[in-house]
């Protein structure tokens, strides 16, 4: 089988990031990036029903890096996109057209704070999530990060699990009427592909020590044990999620839980709790440069700060 003997080293890692590891991501972009890692592997994942155009090696999707603009070209507000797939580094795996690694904008922060002609970050979110590695100690840097200088999150057009967890992090969530955010649960699958192997004539044999060392193994089905640990660090991922939601928005454990998983837009999300005010992205962000606008000028005669603030807001408008 490909899947076993075909298989390049960075299709094992692939395969390693995909299944029998928690993921914080809506379920169909994990159903979509299963499909598609079957078709590398020459596997029939035919319990995935997601049909994936083929995909030339010229073709390959690439990471994106966070781009920081110096003090957004001097309005003070900094514009770091989240867009895509979330993962741990920019090179652990190409899965789509738009990824965002958390290393990069670790980075990115870092270089807004760091800056001291910027007052006020903002992080623009378009994405459903990804992995759990690395996410919660991002997480806990935009939280810090937000007693030294504000941070916004403008939801544009979505913040779904890991997403919604460094939206949580931030000073304030912003989303517009058909935006959401949401999806506070955990995920992951395995692929068991004994009955393919049986059919085949195939018969595996594994040597170990340690009792966990052959969890999870594909070619062989569950055992009881195995899954119970499954459980227990599905548990321990969900807890961290959820009480990570609770502190950051201020928010009663049995609320946070409550939602399920579920997915919340506009208004929706405000009275959940899950976001502070409905409002369109690009009005967000002229808002937030007209306040910068204003504390950089308090001594400047009202009109002019006006005009400033318009020109900031008109500056900004091409970040989103």
């Amino acid at each position: 089988m490909g899947f076993f003997i075909g298989a390049t080293m960075k299709e094992h890692f692939l395969l390693h990031q995909l299944f029998n590891q928690p993921h914080l991501v809506l379920p169909d972009m994990l159903h979509e990036a299963v499909a598609w890692a079957g078709r590398r592997m020459g596997v029939q994942l035919n319990q995935v029903n997601v049909s994936l155009p083929a995909m030339s090696a010229a073709a390959e999707p690439r990471a994106e890096v966070a781009q920081v603009p110096s003090a957004a070209g001097g309005s003070g507000v900094a514009v770091i996109g989240v867009y895509g797939v979330l993962v741990p580094r920019s090179a652990n795996v190409a899965l789509c057209a738009r990824q965002a690694s958390y290393e990069a904008l670790r980075t990115a922060l870092n270089e807004a704070v760091a800056d001291a002609g910027v007052q006020h970050i903002v992080f623009d979110f378009d994405s459903p999530g990804g992995a759990v590695t690395g996410c919660f100690e991002l997480a806990a840097d935009i939280r810090a990060a937000r007693d030294i200088k504000p941070i916004t999150a403008i939801v544009h057009y979505s913040a779904f699990s890991a997403a919604y967890l460094l939206a949580s992090a931030c000073t304030e969530i912003v989303l517009s009427q058909t935006s959401g955010v949401g999806s506070v649960g955990v995920i992951m699958k395995h692929a068991d592909f004994s009955q393919q192997l049986a059919n085949d004539g195939v018969a595996v044999t594994t040597f170990y020590r340690g009792a966990r060392k052959n969890d999870l193994a594909p070619e062989a089905p569950l055992s009881e044990d195995a899954v119970a640990v499954v459980d227990q660090r599905m548990d321990f991922y969900y807890g961290l999620f959820a009480g990570a939601v609770t502190e950051y928005r201020g928010l009663k454990p049995e609320d946070v839980r409550a939602t399920e998983a579920g997915l919340y837009y506009g208004a929706d999300a405000v009275k959940a709790g899950l976001a502070d005010r409905v409002e369109p992205q690009q009005q967000a962000i002229n808002r937030i440069a007209a306040e910068v606008a204003a504390g950089r000028s308090k001594t400047t005669p009202a009109p002019r700060r006006r005009m400033v603030a318009q020109a900031l807001a008109m500056s900004m408008a091409t970040q989103l």
